[in-house]
C-alpha cells in the first residue's frame, strides 16, 4: 500500500510532510524520508493535523500557510546532523529527542527517540509576523505541547502530544532557550 498520497488531516498529506524540508531537497537521492513506524507515528500526525494544523489552516488558508519542516525520518535525521561539503555548515539543527519531529520512530537499541512522544512541525502563516500567529494560537486555545518562537519573521515549531504542556519558548541571540519577553504569552498559555 502506498501511503505516501495519504492525507493527515484536511488538507496535507503524508507525501508533503516529509519531503518538505530543504535538507531533504538537497539529498534526496540519498534520505528514505517517511515514518517506518507506520502504526504509531501516522495517528500521531493525523492528530498533530486533526488538532493544530487543520484549524490554523481552516482561519488563515492553505494558501497562505507554509510548511517548512514536517516529520522527521532516521535517515533525514543523519543528514541535518551533517556538514554540508561545500560551506562546512551543519544542515540543519535538530534535537530529536526534544523536539518531536522524529514522532514515534524507534532506534537501533529499540527505543523511541524521543520520549516526548507526539508530532511537530515547522510552518510561517505568508505575509503575517510570527507574532500574531503565536496570538491567535494562544487566544483560540489550540492543544499544543510545545512552540517554539524564534522571531517574528521565522517559522514557529509547534508539537501535539499527550501532554498538553501548552509550554512555550523564545531563544536569545545565542541561540539559548529562554522564556524572558514572552510572559505575556506564558501567562496567556496559561489560561484554559
Amino acid at each position: 500500500m502506498n501511503t505516501h498520497n495519504l492525507k493527515l488531516g484536511k488538507y496535507l498529506t503524508l507525501e508533503e510532510f516529509c519531503t518538505c524540508t530543504q535538507t531533504y531537497h538537497k539529498y534526496a537521492q540519498n534520505i528514505n524520508p517517511y515514518p517506518q513506524n507506520l502504526p504509531e507515528v501516522i495517528p500521531a500526525l493525523q492528530d498533530l493535523n486533526k488538532f493544530i494544523i487543520d484549524p490554523i489552516i481552516d482561519y488563515f488558508s492553505r494558501e497562505k500557510f507554509q510548511l517548512t519542516y514536517g516529520f522527521c525520518s532516521p535517515d533525514l535525521k543523519k543528514y541535518l546532523e551533517k556538514k554540508d561539503p561545500v560551506t562546512g555548515q551543519k544542515n540543519g539543527r535538530v534535537a530529536p529527542n526534544l523536539d518531536q519531529h522524529i514522532s514515534h520512530e524507534i532506534n537501533k537499541n529499540g527505543t523511541y527517540y524521543c520520549k516526548r512522544l507526539g508530532a511537530a512541525c515547522d510552518f510561517l502563516i505568508t505575509d503575517l509576523p510570527s507574532t500574531e500567529l503565536v496570538e491567535w494560537i494562544l487566544q483560540t486555545k489550540l492543544p499544543f505541547d510545545s512552540l517554539y518562537f524564534y522571531s517574528p519573521h521565522q517559522p514557529i515549531h509547534i508539537s501535539y502530544g499527550q501532554q498538553h504542556k501548552r509550554d512555550i519558548w523564545t531563544f536569545n541571540n545565542s541561540g539559548i532557550p529562554t522564556k524572558k519577553g514572552i510572559e505575556n504569552w506564558i501567562k496567556l498559555a496559561k489560561q484554559t
